[in-house]
């Protein structure tokens, strides 16, 4: 299981931390992605400079609202293929 966890302190909250989190999750419940994958938010994750913070099985990405789709595309589902 790929276990991700989406900042929601306030750097990355006011970045669209909450935006990336609803993304994900519609594309988690669309694609029924459930048992596969374990989303989380998480308060800080240490990379305010560079929010929205993804983490994802320990590694720390920066996701902007606007990348979400292409970060899930290119970096989540070649994990739970």
């Amino acid at each position: 299981m790929v276990s991700i966890k989406i900042c929601n302190g306030t750097s990355c909250y006011l970045k669209g931390a909450y935006n990336v989190l609803q993304y994900f999750q519609h594309e988690i419940e669309a694609r029924g992605l459930h048992d596969r994958i374990n989303l989380t938010g998480s308060f800080c994750l240490g990379n305010c400079e560079h929010g929205v913070s993804v983490e994802i099985d320990g590694k720390i990405y920066s996701v902007a609202p606007e990348t979400a789709h292409k970060f899930f595309e290119e970096t989540v589902m070649p994990l739970v293929k």
